[in-house]
């Protein structure tokens, strides 16, 4: 979850209002902190990206208690079809933070029945979330990046879905960001930026069962 401030500066008998750049919670903290320590901020109010509003001390409270669970979620997926079987190959990397560490997940899938590659890329981004209810993760905010426009845009609801059977897929995924609470930003990638995720599909086309859990640096 991102957040931005708000306050008035006061410099001699002037005061101008700021509004900040969205930032992690981590930093808006040590900002409001600075301000407060030199009396120059004045009315430091935080905006999180729900639009709930919060003071410095309930922003302190608030870190204090999200540190312990996973947060700050980055998720890469991406989805290989075998037309000859039907079958898709679900690649997916979790990243996220969890006290003062950082953690991947790596998993994949092999999903039968399956249609098109549009039907396996939706099927790779429904695997991630129920990676992440696993997890018992709620109220987060997730980037979920991958190569498929026509899947993120569609979630993002920059493009229509004519297809019954994605949008099934979509009803699938909204109703599972909603039990979860989730706020889901979307980015669209290069597929070289997607290797490992490419690479997860492949594994799992090949019946190669992947899941590992790492803390990383």
């Amino acid at each position: 979850m991102k957040y931005k401030l708000e306050y008035r500066y006061r410099v001699k008998k002037e005061e101008v209002f700021f509004t900040s750049d969205w930032m992690v919670q981590s930093t808006a903290i040590v900002i409001g902190e600075e301000l407060e320590k030199n009396k120059h901020g004045i009315d430091l109010t935080f905006y999180d990206e729900n639009g709930t509003e919060w003071n410095l001390k309930e922003l302190i409270k608030l870190h204090a208690e999200v540190e312990e669970e996973p947060h700050d979620f980055t998720i890469f997926f991406d989805g290989g079809y075998r037309k000859e079987t039907n079958t898709a190959g679900l690649g997916v990397i979790l990243y996220f933070n969890q006290g003062k560490k950082k953690y991947r997940i790596r998993a994949n899938e092999l999903f039968h029945e399956m249609e098109t590659n549009n039907e396996a890329e939706y099927a790779a981004l429904y695997h991630a979330l129920n990676l992440l209810e696993e997890l018992e993760v709620k109220g987060v905010t997730c980037e979920f990046k991958g190569d498929s426009q026509v899947v993120l845009n569609q979630l993002s609801g920059e493009w229509p879905c004519y297809e019954e059977a994605l949008n099934k897929w979509l009803d699938r995924i909204e109703k599972k960001l909603s039990d979860l609470k989730i706020n889901a930003i979307y980015t669209p990638i290069g597929r070289n930026e997607n290797k490992e995720a490419d690479k997860l599909a492949t594994q799992a086309l090949a019946e190669k069962r992947i899941y590992s859990k790492m803390q990383i640096i």
